[in-house]
């Protein structure tokens, strides 16, 4: 019997006899209330069930930290897999990761519906009370395969992942085995705290050419309290959704014969949408952007030559055949820009070259993925290129990192931040195949985002496919994590289209960089985070209506078209009821609608050509607070004001 050193942290060195579990040694240091639920042994994660032969470090894995509720999600989705093939014996088990707050398992098998759900939580809270031990077995090929052949899908991850002649691990639960790397929790107790949310489709490797799969999604958390704080995200994201709020405001409409993931900008929507974009344009005007238009489709050449066909085909629609040729709808709006730049002779003083747009591009999105406005196939995209050297990208950047904050802080985003997003050289095929530019222009980025001292965490694989990029990060009221905007430096386009310049010498420089940036993401993601953000409630100058007038009486309908006609003179958008209705149902009638302020006009406002301010809009915290006799030229001054300098706030009333 030999005998081993295990360093456990902070409480120092225990001696233990060789053999010994990890488990065991959690057991003993920390005590059945640590929390734990893995541990790191010298570094790497392991089982409670694994035996410690040698001298090494132990430290526990708690639950509630980010790997403990990886682990914890990962359980539960083996969790959700026994339950389903136990109701339903022809099922088959493909997938099943953690995601961001949870977890889903993708399973061959017919539609299944909201009821379902439940029966499937009952069967995984009774397997949770059988408080199963999870196993981890080790299995050599032949024994795998002999396993899983009656799962093709089993079989096809072994061909890909673990290769025809090396073995893998299985973890087994009661009767359930499922395979797996792992780790997991030592027993299916450790998943009391868990909710099944949805189910939704999907296909196999997200090949709409293979199989179609019923993906089902769910939440796990290492406490009580923590899956009733998610519980309680999740309501306050139902009352922020974009889509409900959407259609309460008439904003935008998806209608099946135009097609899933078109959306049409109703009025009101297309108030807030042309409200952006005047701002956005009134920014780049001050910054020097050039404005162009370019069609929304283009011959295979171009897109050949951007590289989009190679790289990014798949989210491009399919071809169209003309008589002069093969054309695609355009998934982006750079490679036109780029000839624009080409379309004349440029010199080292037309450098830095900024090139804008608002055009609308196309993506081949998969139907299951559609939501909304957060995933559509039609985007108006707020993008520009800039054309410039090397010294001057990080005057670029730096401009444009501040164009992101100046929108932010008028839009009242304060939850984001930026993510220095890399090529992955494991992965040289999704990539420009040029390792050295992008050493270098990573580097280039990171010493451009250290001297403007702004925080920042960095991302491998996450970069575009000619170059790395600063994606500005924005965490919604659902606790998600969204990229919205983005600033990318393309150090391919130039050897592409040969992109030059007359330097000052009169020599032609090839050496021309490309920021691609989208301070505004595309007007469809931007409206769905605003919607969410303000709960429909928006400022007065996005407000597709910006005050409703209503009358007490029709009595004072005479003097709601005095006040009517003084707003739109000063560019108000104003709206009137004057109907015989009562005045209760008239503010619950239009305080879906969410205007800026209702305007109450009686008899004593008409008398006093005064008005009585009102907020009352859904989902607003402010709603009831009023302001009486007010003078009608005041306060057509003072909204005035408040649209045309853009305020966060509605500051006519007073706050109580």
């Amino acid at each position: 019997m030999s005998m081993i050193a295990v360093n456990v942290g902070v409480e120092g060195h225990h001696e233990y006899v060789s053999g010994i579990s990890v488990g065991e040694v959690i057991l003993n240091v920390h005590g059945k209330k640590s929390g734990a639920v893995a541990a790191l042994v010298d570094g790497i994660e392991r089982d409670f069930s694994f035996t410690l032969q040698d001298d090494c470090k132990v430290e526990p894995i708690l639950g509630d930290s980010k790997a403990g509720l990886y682990i914890l999600r990962h359980s539960c989705a083996h969790l959700l897999a026994q339950a389903v093939v136990e109701l339903y014996p022809d099922a088959k088990p493909t997938i099943g990761p953690p995601i961001d707050h949870g977890f889903y398992y993708d399973f061959y098998m017919d539609p299944i519906g909201e009821d379902d759900l439940r029966t499937i939580e009952k069967k995984m809270n009774e397997h949770i009370r059988a408080n199963h031990k999870i196993i981890r077995e080790e299995l050599d090929n032949k024994s795998l395969r002999e396993m899983f052949r009656d799962n093709k899908f089993k079989i096809e991850i072994m061909d890909e992942k673990i290769g025809y002649d090396v073995g893998s691990s299985v973890y087994r639960q009661g009767d359930f085995v499922d395979l797996c790397r792992g780790p997991h929790v030592p027993t299916t107790k450790h998943l009391m705290w868990f909710k099944l949310t949805s189910t939704s489709t999907a296909y196999w490797k997200a090949d709409n050419k293979r199989e179609s799969l019923v993906r089902i999604y769910g939440m796990c958390y290492a406490t009580k309290e923590g899956l009733k704080e998610r519980q309680r995200q999740i309501e306050e994201a139902g009352k922020r959704d974009h889509k409900k709020i959407g259609k309460e405001m008439e904003l935008y409409m998806i209608d099946e014969m135009i097609g899933k993931g078109l959306p049409v900008w109703l009025p009101n929507g297309e108030i807030i949408k042309s409200e952006i974009e005047n701002y956005a344009i009134e920014t780049e005007e001050s910054y020097g952007y050039q404005r162009v238009t370019t069609p929304v489709l283009a011959k295979q050449q171009l897109f050949e030559c951007s590289g989009h066909l190679p790289h990014y085909a798949d989210s491009m629609y399919p071809p169209m055949e003309m008589d002069d040729g093969t054309y695609y709808l355009k998934a982006m709006n750079c490679p036109m820009h780029h000839l624009v730049f080409n379309n004349k002779k440029r010199s080292y003083r037309d450098l830095p070259l900024r090139i804008a747009e608002y055009g609308t591009v196309y993506r081949n999105e998969l139907s299951g993925t559609l939501s909304g406005l957060l995933r559509v196939r039609m985007l108006s995209m707020n993008d520009a290129h800039i054309y410039c050297t090397l010294d001057q990208v990080a005057k670029e950047v730096r401009a444009n990192v501040q164009m992101v904050n100046d929108y932010y802080q008028t839009f009242g985003f304060e939850n984001f931040h930026l993510r220095l997003s890399l090529w992955d050289p494991k992965k040289t095929e999704k990539y420009i195949d040029q390792s050295e530019n992008w050493e270098t222009t990573q580097n280039h980025l990171r010493e451009i985002l250290k001297d403007i001292g702004v925080p920042f965490v960095e991302a491998v694989g996450e970069a575009a496919f000619y170059g790395p990029k600063i994606d500005i990060q924005f965490t919604t009221a659902l606790g998600r994590e969204e990229s919205m905007s983005t600033i990318q430096l393309d150090f391919a386009a130039k050897d592409r289209f040969g992109l030059s310049y007359k330097d000052e010498n009169g020599k032609e420089n090839g050496e021309v960089f490309v920021i691609h940036r989208a301070p505004l993401s595309t007007h469809e993601r931007f409206v769905a985070f605003l919607t969410e953000h303000w709960v429909g409630c928006f400022p007065t100058w996005l407000s597709p209506i910006q005050v409703q007038v209503i009358t007490i009486s029709e009595k004072q309908s005479e003097y709601a078209e005095k006040v009517r006609l003084s707003l739109e003179r000063a560019g108000v958008r104003v709206s009137v009821d004057d109907s015989d209705a009562t005045i209760g149902k008239k503010i619950r009638m239009h305080r879906k609608m969410r205007p800026a302020y209702m305007l109450i006009l009686g008899e004593d406002e008409e008398n006093n050509q005064t008005v009585s301010i009102r907020i009352d809009r859904k989902g607003d915290p402010r709603n009831g607070e009023q302001c009486k006799d007010v003078p009608l030229e005041q306060f057509v001054a003072d909204i005035f004001a408040e649209i045309t300098n853009r305020q966060k706030e509605l500051s006519l009333i007073p706050k109580s």
